[in-house]
């Protein structure tokens, strides 16, 4: 038996089928409109900065290690034991402070025993003098041969002789004496004591060696410089100005001058040595430690980019940019130095670029991106109504 469905009920089907219909409809224009999931992406919102030529400083950056601009060695130049140490490890001296002492005593007797030999061969110089005197006129009156005077003569003279070889001995006695007291040659820093008191010392051997001492003031800061940066100071040495700076970029030293260059280029670094000097009247920089080195060679022109907006490919660094449509537009860059934050890009981009400086991640050449300046809001996009009116809630 086949079931008819009854007029009304017919009518019912075909105004709910009627119903569905439609709103299958309108559920694939509302997957193809705005919004939808079959619709394309977006633009993805980027900021930008326009990039022009400008006058910026030729700033390189190196590491380097401060050292004493004088450093010696404080040594023993006689023998004997020491008695005292008269200064304090790592405190600042004078030139010519005392910092030990040696027993005097044996180098006093030696001077005391000079000056006797001294006075004895002034004794005999009188003496021989008399005799040569005496025997003058003997020997005109040929009472005496020539020969007797002539002796006479050249023993008066060999005292002569014998007094200057004691008034050296005697000099030299002295000296010894004044050794005794080891002092400091130049103004600096004194190293840990490495003989005690009581230590035998004896000259010229390693025992000698009693500590160091390092002139600080100026401070002297040696650095390597990379061959293709080393060209750019090359013959501006003395206009050149060297700055240490901290961690975060903070100039922590001025007005420093380089004082010497080397004229060879390592081979294993392919880096040339420098070195600059600082005042350092109140000692913060000490000889070992590393320090930050910006070199200042003048000025050139260029353009500043953030780093952050610079890429590093396989062949170059690059930076996106947007064209007049929109577009990413990747450009390779030739870059040379910082300045702060920013890399100094020196070709490969044309005054009023658009450098994407975000989302560089997300970005892809030949994608549309909605681009706007820093701290401001993106604008909307072209496709979109100004005033879209919102949908009836149902």
């Amino acid at each position: 038996m086949t079931f008819v469905p009854s007029a009304p009920r017919r009518a019912a089907l075909l105004i709910l089928a009627s119903t569905l219909l439609l709103a299958a409809c309108g559920h694939k224009e509302d997957a193809k409109g705005p919004g939808g999931a079959g619709a394309a992406p977006p633009p993805l919102p980027v900021t930008v900065i326009e990039v022009h030529t400008r006058k910026v400083p030729i700033s390189l950056e190196a590491v380097g290690q401060a050292e004493g601009s004088r450093e010696v060695e404080i040594r023993a130049r006689v023998n004997g034991i020491i008695e005292k140490r008269l200064y304090e490890e790592g405190a600042p001296v004078k030139a010519d402070a005392v910092l030990f002492l040696i027993d005097p005593a044996p180098y006093e007797l030696a001077v005391e025993e000079a000056k006797a030999a001294l006075q004895q061969e002034r004794v005999r110089k009188e003496l021989a003098e008399v005799d040569a005197k005496r025997l003058e006129p003997l020997a005109r009156e040929k009472a005496i041969s020539e020969r007797e005077l002539d002796q006479a003569l050249a023993t008066a003279k060999q005292a002569t002789a014998s007094i200057a070889s004691a008034e050296a001995k005697l000099k030299e006695a002295q000296l010894n004496l004044s050794y005794t007291k080891v002092t400091a040659p130049i103004s600096g820093i004194t190293g840990r004591a490495l003989r005690s008191e009581g230590s035998l010392v004896t000259a010229n051997t390693d025992s000698s060696l009693l500590t160091t001492l390092t002139q600080v003031n100026p401070i002297w800061v040696r650095f390597p410089l990379a061959e293709a940066d080393f060209k750019r100071v090359r013959g501006a040495e003395r206009e050149t100005v060297v700055q240490l700076v901290d961690e975060s970029g903070k100039v922590v030293a001025d007005h420093g001058r380089l004082n010497f260059t080397s004229s060879t280029v390592d081979p294993k670094l392919g880096a040339v040595q420098l070195r600059a000097e600082f005042p350092n009247p109140q000692m913060k920089w000490l000889p070992g430690q590393f320090a930050k080195v910006r070199i200042l060679a003048g000025q050139q022109d260029a353009m500043l980019v953030p780093q952050g907006a610079v890429l590093q490919s396989e062949q170059s660094r690059l930076v996106m940019t947007v064209g007049p449509d929109n577009k990413v537009v990747p450009k390779p860059v030739q870059t040379a130095n910082w300045v702060g934050n920013d890399m100094v890009v020196t070709g490969g981009l044309a005054e009023g670029d658009r450098v994407i400086v975000d989302n560089l991640m997300k970005t892809r050449p030949g994608a549309t991106v909605q681009p706007h300046g820093e701290g401001q809001a993106p604008a909307a996009p072209a496709s979109a109504p100004a005033n879209a009116p919102a949908k009836a809630a149902k």
